[in-house]
Parts: C-alpha cells; structure tokens; sequence
C-alpha cells in the first residue's frame, strides 16, 4: 500500500516530467492535495500545448512555409495541405519489439482510427462476419450496424461462434469486454480468423494483456491490428489531445481469404479513408514525454495503483450493495458500474452521475462527473450495457492514495445504498 507521502511525491515526479518538455520550465512546488495536483497538471499540459503552437507558428495547415518541419518531444512529422500524408516519425507508444511493429497511421481520435479502418475494410476487402464478445465498446458496434453495410456483426460468447464459415471472419477484441471472455477467446484452440482487430485503449501500452494477444495471434498466424485511443492512459491522467492509431501488427501470415498483398493494401485504403473524412491527427495532440524511461516507470505506477484501488472497490461493493443488480466486470479493471433495483434508463442514470458527484465533492471527496477514465479523481457517467439491455452509473477508479479511495468507496457505497438501491 502506497502512503500518501510516497504518492504526493510521486505526482511532483509526473509534474516534474511534463514541466521538463517546456522550453522555460515553471516553478514546481511538491503538491500539497489531489485538487492541487489536478490542476497543475492540466495547467501543464495547456501550456506545453500553447508553446508548441507558438514555436510551430509556420506549420500551418496550408503549409505555406515550406521548410517547416514540426517537432513534438521525440517526433517529427511531415506532411502537406490539411496533412492528408501526414507522416510520423517517433517512437512507439507500444512496449513491443520494434520486429513486431510493421506500420502505424495516426489518426484524430480513437474512433476515427475504428472507422477508417472498417470503412477501408469495406473497400479493399468486402464483406466480413464481425465476431465481437459482449461488453465490446458500445459506439463499435453502432458504428459497424450502422455504417458498415458489408460487415455482418455477430455478438456472444465463444461457445456461439461458428467453427468454421464460407465468410472472411474478423474477431472485435475489445479491451473492455469480460475477464472470462477474454480468456475463452486466447484459450480456445478451434476458433478460425482471417483477421483479428484489437482495440487496446482500455489497457496501459506496456500491459501484459496486449503482448499475449501479440503472442497469440502469432502463434496462431492470424494478421493482427492494433487500434487506440491515446487520450485517456497514455498522457498521465490530463487528458493530453485527441489522437489515435492503427498498428499493423502481423502482414507477412498469409490466410486463406486475405493474403498479404491485401493487407498493404488495406493499410493504404485506411491512409485513403482517413484522407478523405478528415481524420488526420494534429502534430500538437502527440504528448512530446512519451518514450522517456521516467514516462514509462511513472505509466507503470499509476496504472498498478488504479488497478490496485479497482480491486478494493470491487470487492467492497460486492459486499456491501449485496442484491444490487451485477454488472459486468471489465478485463481491465479500470472501473467499476453500480445498478440499481429499479430499471434506469439514460436520463436517470446520468442525472445519478451528476448528483452523487456533486454531493460527495461538496464535502471534500476528488470526484467528478465526468466521461473518460485515468484521472486523478474519480469520474462518473451513465453506462449502457448492451448486452443486458441495463443502464448504470460508471465509477471510473482514479490514482489516489489507498486510505483517500477507501473512504471515497465507502461513501460511495453509502450514497448509493441511500439513494439508488
């Protein structure tokens, strides 16, 4: 257990680092409270965005200059009119062997790399059966139904999963999906791929989960993508930019229905997509620490209390709302949902966000009502859980000292047994 001297001084270690990335560093004092840390940072990363603007001020998205060559920290990008070539040379966000790694496209967001992607599927490839596992991110699947007309999506649990089909397969895997179901999908032997798309934002860059994944798929010699948001773990719990990506893991296995050649072109049509809606990432959203062993260490750290605190919540809240409708929990361990006895619907389980929020604030507890996961506070939102058709209220678990999230957990519990259950 961490104490709260170790973790305050372990946050001046992620000021210090983000406050080393300014060419005119600022006085730094050890915080003295999570609001404290909460706000310097974001006030650190506002103005490491606006001095990138300001020395960036010829990279303009006409490119008019042209000997501007932006630089962000570790990266360096070159690109033309709207950087519909954006090209970015850095390092990986992915604790992977640089042998793994065949190519990444940036994108503006985690969605926008999902959908040119899909899109570029449709395209280049044609029609897919889509196998997701319940839980899998909900605007995945609306996106899939709605957009992707060639993509015939399929979700359940392993067991339904046909063994064999005339269609190319692709298999979803979602970081947000069920512990069981994850590992039903990397224990099962009879499971058949063409392509397996893994959406990663849920889990640190460096987690053991994504490089047994990797492991898997090579083994299996399935071609692998990654896509990722990087807005939410990836920038220290400030919420750095939009940006997202698409790592083409595997393109030298070969199967039956989309052999290598397919997969280049794949990868070009997702450039092409992406071109054409839009979707090219902004140079400034590119956190100029990442790829620096204190970045690394200080990720690891903040991801091992996060998930240290959602194990005690967990076990808490299984305890004391005892008859309070289960909800699934996700493989990442990165947040928590609560039910209630009587059906929610949207409205009500944001408005239960926003007031539960607002009244343990008021008295001193670091949480917010807010969407997204990875601060330090606690953020809650409205949940929707397609599988059972039920609405809750998401707890996502901050990086705070054990004591302060025990007792926020308890008033947690409390609250919610006084006003929900």
């Amino acid at each position: 257990m961490e104490s709260t001297d170790a973790y305050f001084d372990r946050k001046l270690a992620e000021l210090r680092l983000l406050n080393s990335c300014l060419a005119a560093p600022l006085s730094l004092d050890r915080p003295g409270s999570v609001a404290d840390v909460v706000r310097r940072k974001f006030q650190l990363t506002a103005a490491l965005r606006a001095a990138h603007e300001m020395q960036e001020w010829n990279a303009t998205e006409t490119a008019w200059a042209g000997s501007a060559h932006p630089v962000r920290g570790p990266f360096k990008f070159q690109y033309d009119y709207q950087r519909a070539d954006l090209a970015v040379e850095g390092p990986s966000f992915y604790a992977l062997d640089a042998w793994h790694i065949r190519q990444t496209i940036y994108t503006a967001s985690g969605m926008a790399a999902i959908a040119s992607l899909l899109l570029a599927f449709c395209k280049s490839i044609g029609g897919a059966e889509v196998l997701a596992l319940p839980g899998s991110y909900g605007e995945t699947l609306e996106l899939i139904e709605s957009y992707a007309g060639q993509l015939h999506l399929v979700v359940g649990s392993v067991e339904r999963f046909p063994a064999d089909s005339s269609s190319c397969r692709i298999l979803l895997l979602d970081s947000c999906i069920a512990s069981r179901d994850f590992g039903d999908v990397i224990n099962c032997g009879k499971l058949e791929f063409d392509l397996v798309i893994f959406d990663t934002t849920c889990f640190t860059s460096s987690s053991g989960r994504i490089e047994q994944v990797v492991r898997w798929a090579w083994r299996r010699g399935i071609p692998l993508i990654l896509v990722r948001s990087h807005n939410k773990l990836d920038s220290l719990g400030a919420e750095y930019g939009r940006l997202g990506s698409i790592t083409l893991i595997h393109d030298d296995f070969a199967t039956k229905r989309i052999p290598s050649p397919c997969l280049e072109n794949l990868m070009t049509e997702t450039r092409n997509a992406i071109r054409l809606l839009g979707n090219a990432a902004l140079p400034a959203h590119f956190p100029p620490f990442v790829g620096t062993s204190s970045y690394r260490s200080l990720t690891r750290r903040r991801m091992a209390s996060i998930l240290h605190n959602g194990r005690f919540s967990s076990r808490h809240f299984a305890l004391r709302l005892r008859g309070v409708p289960s909800q699934l929990q996700p493989v990442h361990g990165l947040y928590v949902t609560l039910g209630s006895r009587e059906p929610l619907d949207e409205a009500a389980a944001r408005q239960a966000a926003a007031a539960m929020s607002e009244e343990l604030s008021e008295v001193g507890f670091p949480i917010r009502h807010a969407g997204s996961f990875g601060f330090d506070f606690a953020a809650t939102e409205w949940f929707h859980d397609l599988t059972t058709d039920r609405y809750s209220v998401r707890i996502a678990v901050p990086d705070l000292p054990s004591s302060l999230w025990r007792d926020l957990t308890e008033a947690i519990g409390d609250w919610w047994l006084a006003s929900m259950a």
